[in-house]
């Protein structure tokens, strides 16, 4: 790390030139001081442009020294951890059948290490979360079926190994750890998977159905140093995926750059985009914000479209961009991948899914109101006797409007004699709470006694003398229009828990 408090470098380094714009002169004096101590390359940040000046590039050619630009989405930290990994990496023999696997590839680096050690492998990271596993057709333990069931080491297990001081044993050493079996439990191996001192995660063995290989140990070994690689990548792709989605999230929420957007996630700023607004249907069981994430991500991609989604409370906010330049088939875009993914969702899910499209915005900074209309409609939809499933916020402009209303009513102090107070007062006195549910019943179908007393599931009759009575009870004039509406926005004020009413 560059410290001007600490002039000079040992020969061999990479000097990081945190916080100097290359564009600036102290960037060439940095250049010239780190190949005065022999340093092999130096790394900036991005800088204001994407180009070095030329002469910071010139000062580099005459010193011989590399010149490195670090990208935007990639932070100080995790190019510390790529940086060690490259270099302890670097010339580092493995097992051909280890090397060969793609990187970023870590089920099939699983698979590769499984037939290898002759065992059922997990790959996991330093929070004992399941990054990866081999498929095996024998029988596995029941530790490894909850393991891998809840891509994560069960949190009693965890507990019981941190007790045992394991963990503490695992990071501590570059070694293989054999437990012996015990019980259920079959014979493991395990190995820390690090770079450079830094600590990436681990690699478990398990026997499945017979004795694990001969030289299983070894073949670990070398398997873990290539794993660190596969783990690096794996950490710096999902720091830039949440890049991208805090860059999303600020923008949605006026407070961030669509140059900064456009940048990480690769969307041009300029060009129709909108927001949908997904809330799953049915009834969910624990955490399933990743398969609501990897489905609309999956539909989005189907759809040649470029997305972004943020997992929000109970459901998801979907970003698109670059769409059609035509500003009405960009509609028709929108309102067609919302008919795909509510039914996708529903299927996923359950009943119930409902999506709120956001109306087509022009550029990237126009978003935050593509998502404002994205909200209101799924509200609209979730609202009580709204029966459609996706849609616009014009397409339920009533309901949205209404909405707006009783928000504005929400918390207004209303006098306290007015005849739907009367009634709430004497349902709590009488109990049951007859008065205001025939009251509702009764407005809700416009005063048609056959059709409420249906709804009721009362005799005419009955109907009729509750009608007689509530309104000697309460005072209310169900002649007048003024008196209608007032008790039709109380009682919605009620429906709300808003006692104000």
């Amino acid at each position: 790390m560059l410290d001007s408090l600490e002039p000079g470098l040992p020969p061999g380094q990479v000097l990081l030139a945190v916080g100097v714009d290359p564009q600036s002169a102290a960037a060439v004096d940095v250049v010239r001081d780190a190949a005065g101590s022999r340093a092999v390359a130096v790394v900036f940040g991005q800088g204001r442009s994407g180009r070095p000046p030329e002469a910071l590039r010139a000062a580099a050619e005459d010193a011989g020294t590399a010149l490195l630009f670090r990208t935007a989405w990639f932070g100080w930290t995790e190019l510390v951890g790529a940086l060690r990994a490259g270099l302890v990496l670097s010339g580092v023999p493995a097992d051909p059948a280890v090397a060969a696997v793609t990187l970023g590839d870590l089920n099939g680096l699983a698979d590769a290490v499984a037939v290898l050690v002759g065992g059922a492998v997990t790959i996991e990271d330093v929070e004992s979360r399941v990054l990866a596993y081999s498929s095996t057709k024998e029988d596995v333990d029941e530790l490894r079926r909850l393991t891998i069931l809840g891509r994560r080491v069960p949190e009693w297990r965890v507990s019981a190994m941190q007790e045992a001081g394991f963990f503490r044993a695992l990071w501590g050493t570059g070694d293989v750890i054999h437990r012996p079996a015990h019980g259920e439990n079959p014979e493991r191996l395990v190995v820390a998977v690090r770079a450079g001192g830094e600590v990436l995660g681990s690699i478990w063995v398990a026997a499945a159905g017979s004795d694990l290989a001969p030289r299983a140990s070894d073949a670990l070994r070398s398997a873990a140093r290539v794993a660190a690689a596969h783990l690096v990548h794996h950490r710096s792709h999902r720091t830039h995926a949440r890049l991208v989605e805090d860059a999303a999230r600020a923008l949605l929420d006026g407070r961030g750059s669509a140059d900064m957007l456009a940048e990480r996630a690769g969307i041009p700023p300029h060009g129709h985009c909108a927001v949908l607004a997904v809330r799953p249907g049915g009834s969910r069981k624990g955490d399933e914000t990743g398969k609501l994430h990897g489905l609309l991500a999956v539909r989005c991609g189907a759809h040649d479209l470029k997305s972004v989604v943020l997992p929000v409370e109970q459901g998801a906010l979907v970003l698109l961009g670059a769409l059609h330049q035509d500003r009405q088939r960009a509609v028709e875009q929108v309102s067609q991948l919302g008919n795909s993914l509510v039914r996708q969702v529903t299927d996923a899910f359950g009943p119930g899914t409902r999506i709120g499209l956001g109306s087509v915005a022009e550029t990237l900074a126009d978003l935050p109101e593509s998502r404002r209309s994205a909200d209101l409609a799924l509200r609209a939809l979730l609202s009580t006797g709204e029966h459609r499933a996706v849609g616009f916020a014009r397409e339920v402009a009533e309901t949205v409007a209404l909405n707006q209303i009783m928000d504005a009513l929400t918390g207004l102090a209303l006098a306290s004699e007015t005849p739907v107070a009367r009634l709430v007062a004497f349902d709590a006195g009488h109990g049951g709470g007859t008065m205001v549910e025939t009251l509702r019943a009764y407005l809700d179908h416009f005063g048609h006694v056959p059709a409420t007393a249906k709804a009721l599931g009362v005799h005419a009759n009955s109907l009729r003398h509750r009608i007689n009575r509530l309104t000697k009870v309460s005072g209310l004039n169900l002649r007048s229009p003024d008196a209608r509406l007032l008790a039709q926005l109380q009682l919605r004020l009620l429906d709300r828990g808003g006692r104000e009413a």
